[in-house]
């Protein structure tokens, strides 16, 4: 394969929701290319980008492909994703990649869910986007209505390149605004003939050219000059207009193909290497330290890693884009994400599973390694001596959590090298390994994303587990001063232990002073500190340690003992198992003996008198609340709020933010399970939210007293 140079590089992302038709388009831009020698089928199982076997038993693309073809002396780079929302990470990471995005509009929904949240990761990312209405040969396809639902639902830059003269089943040819000319295509696609444009097309054809020179103009004081001037402009002058609106995302062109008929697609691919950006035309990426990196064909060699897998027989294979430089065969790399030295053996070009060997590959380009050691998604490769780090592509955070367990305790290790092996894969599944809820937590990005997790490693990795309820991580605190004495003594034979410890424990919270009078059950108690340590405990919140030992009954180098035994019983609270937070304690008396008393001891002594004054200190549970943000169309408001409402949300505001309403709640993480599965069935799949941990904050009584029996009938089950 040729070295294309930085001019002849193209990289663009096909988006648009499930089933608009990215892969099949993909399919005819490789077979137009040269690189396929025929085109396969979605339904046939034999495309070249969806090549995994969860994507074809489930008949969608879950992962991203990487791919490339050939046109006019040029390189296109197709970074082909998903269309469910669910796997998000291959299309924000492809995004990132690419210079330019492809959206596809399947014209018998025109603007779906999938097509507006992929049109906001291409505007949060700011990417420029040309619109590819597709399916134009169905027989319930219709143009316009797709049109009005672009401008009204992404944008009102939305403006029409081409139009499709006989839409539907006998769909062969496009009047093209650009050109001035009339499209048609034989009975297998493919090159269009160019015709002049019919009579009965001639004013709707000019109204059309006109609202394209103005929008084409308003890019370049220049050319609204001559605009103005002339009242039009040169197919030229538009060319030039339109390819610096891309940029500037205040245009959206919109073409008309048939990807499963070939029709337009050449089209499609000629106004993409000419008019659609390339990298040196784009901001360059962000280094660690926040400042652009502008990508430099002569600069030193430079490349970002945006996507790693593993492939059957071969092990781990990195994508990477050059942003400096060329990356040669056999040259050796600084990974300065982590510092350490790599050799680039082999590099390949990518068509799906199929790659193609390379010497080299110039800014701008795409390609692949195998083998490296200590690379992954998001590091950065530079040759000796540049230090650049570039800033790693930020992922949603998840939205659906579940407790998973092999269903062989034998398989617990296997489990965990298959989960890191998924993560590494997709960096928006999230392992946890919880210590405190005894429980491997998965998070992702919804209900189907981890149903495909589990998929994997029951037929990949052959380890067949089960997912249940995630526990809560709840906290314990008290609400009130309470007082406890404990006396450790065990004689047994030769040396004994002793140990008592007099304590008040109290609720603490930020700011407060320690008391030096207490009265308890009627009884006072005078404390003297003489000092305290504060202890911020890794679960959140604190425990403020306070000594109030006078005439040395209890010896100082036995506080860390009580201390020891006091956190033992943080850990493990009375009521739920769970840590406890945010308490003070004063131990203020005890007893010891000369011979008899240890550590072990005093640890004992204060772990037991804690747990006697934590039952009396009326003991409450916290609960893990969490901020939630919905995007909901306003029709579902209602419902949506309803809903809210019955988890035991609070309503916070309402505002609205692009054809949303945006509704700001607070709901306890308890209340949250399957949310996402919920809202798309309350919104018909239109809604979306984000969720953030706020506080933790006290649950009311009879959700405490069933929160507590459910932990005891735990606790005798096992």
């Amino acid at each position: 394969m040729k070295t294309y140079q930085t001019d002849q590089v193209k990289t663009i992302s096909l988006i648009g929701n499930s089933n608009s038709g990215k892969t099949t388009l993909a399919e005819a831009m490789l077979f137009i290319g040269g690189v396929t020698d025929r085109r396969g089928t979605v339904e046939a199982k034999n495309t070249v980008s969806d090549y995994r076997p969860a994507e074809h038993e489930s008949g969608n693309s879950i992962f991203s492909s990487v791919l490339y073809t050939e046109f006019q002396n040029k390189k296109i780079n197709i970074l082909d994703t998903p269309g469910l929302d669910d796997f998000c990470g291959g299309v924000i990471s492809s995004l990132f990649a690419s210079d330019c995005a492809v959206m596809l509009i399947n014209v018998q929904n025109g603007v779906e869910v999938g097509t507006e949240i992929h049109f906001r990761h291409a505007e949060k990312l700011h990417k420029p986007i040309i619109m590819a209405v597709n399916g134009l040969d169905h027989e319930k396809a219709n143009f316009e209505k797709s049109i009005e639902m672009m401008k009204e639902r992404l944008s009102s830059d939305v403006v029409v390149i081409q139009y499709p003269v006989n839409e539907g089943t006998g769909f062969n040819a496009v009047i093209d605004i650009l050109k001035m000319k009339m499209l048609k295509y034989g009975k297998d696609g493919g090159k269009a003939e160019v015709l002049e444009i019919p009579d009965d097309q001639k004013e709707r054809a000019a109204d059309l050219r006109s609202q394209l020179v103005e929008k084409a103009a308003e890019a370049d004081e220049s050319l609204m000059e001559l605009f103005f001037s002339s009242e039009t402009l040169s197919e030229a002058d538009v060319r030039k207009g339109i390819a610096k609106s891309l940029i500037a995302r205040s245009l959206f062109p919109v073409f008309c193909i048939s990807a499963k008929n070939n029709i337009g697609v050449d089209d499609l691919m000629d106004f993409i290497v000419t008019e659609a950006p390339s990298v040196t035309d784009m901001p360059g990426p962000l280094n660690s330290k926040g400042q652009e990196v502008k990508p430099n064909p002569a600069g030193p060699a430079s490349a970002y890693v945006f996507k790693s897998s593993i492939e059957e027989h071969i092990g781990e294979i990195n994508y990477f884009r050059v942003y400096s430089g060329k990356i040669t065969e056999n040259i050796d790399v600084i990974n300065t994400s982590n510092g350490t030295k790599e050799r680039l053996s082999q590099l390949y070009v990518c068509a799906g599973k199929n790659r193609t060997k390379v010497s080299e590959l110039n800014t701008g380009d795409i390609g692949a390694v195998v083998k490296l050691k200590n690379t992954r998604m998001n590091h950065t490769l530079n040759a000796p001596g540049n230090d650049w780090t570039y800033k790693g592509i930020e992922f949603p955070d998840p939205k659906f959590r579940t407790a998973i367990k092999p269903q062989s305790e034998g398989d617990d290790e296997k489990l965990g090298e298959a989960l890191s092996k998924m993560h590494m894969e997709d960096p928006t599944i999230i392992v946890e390994y919880s210590k405190e809820l005894k429980q491997i937590i998965i998070y992702g990005q919804g209900e189907y994303h981890l149903n495909i997790l589990k998929w994997h490693l029951d037929n990949i990795y052959k380890i067949p587990t089960v997912f249940n309820p995630p526990k809560i991580p709840y906290r314990e605190t008290i609400t009130k001063a309470a007082q406890a004495d404990y006396r450790h003594k065990k004689q047994s034979g030769g040396a004994g232990q002793f140990g008592e410890v007099h304590m008040i424990i109290e609720p603490y919270t930020e700011g407060s002073s320690e008391s030096t009078m207490m009265k308890i059950a009627g009884k006072e108690y005078k404390l003297s500190i003489r000092d305290k340590e504060e202890i911020e405990l890794s679960w959140g919140g604190k425990l403020v340690y306070v000594n109030c030992i006078v005439g040395g009954s209890i010896d100082a180098r036995f506080m860390p003992s009580i201390l020891k035994g006091i956190m033992e019983k943080m850990e493990v609270g009375p009521l739920t198992g769970s840590y406890a937070r945010d308490i003070r304690v004063y131990v203020y008396d005890g007893k010891m003996h000369p011979v008899d008393s240890n550590d072990i001891s005093f640890r004992l002594a204060g772990r037991n008198a804690f747990s006697m004054a934590f039952k009396n200190a009326a003991p409450k549970i916290l609960e893990p609340i969490y901020d939630v943000e919905i995007f909901v169309p306003s029709d579902r408001m209602g419902d949506v709020i309803s809903d809210l409402q019955g988890r035991r949300g609070m309503v916070l505001g309402m505002s609205s933010e692009k054809r949303f309403e945006v509704i700001k709640a607070k709901v306890p993480l308890a209340e949250m399970n399957k949310y996402s599965t919920a809202l798309s069935s309350l919104t018909g799949g239109r809604a979306f939210y984000t969720m953030k941990f706020a506080e933790y904050s006290q649950v009311p009584s009879d959700v405490q007293e069933a929160v507590i029996k459910a932990y005891q009938a735990e606790e005798e089950e096992e």
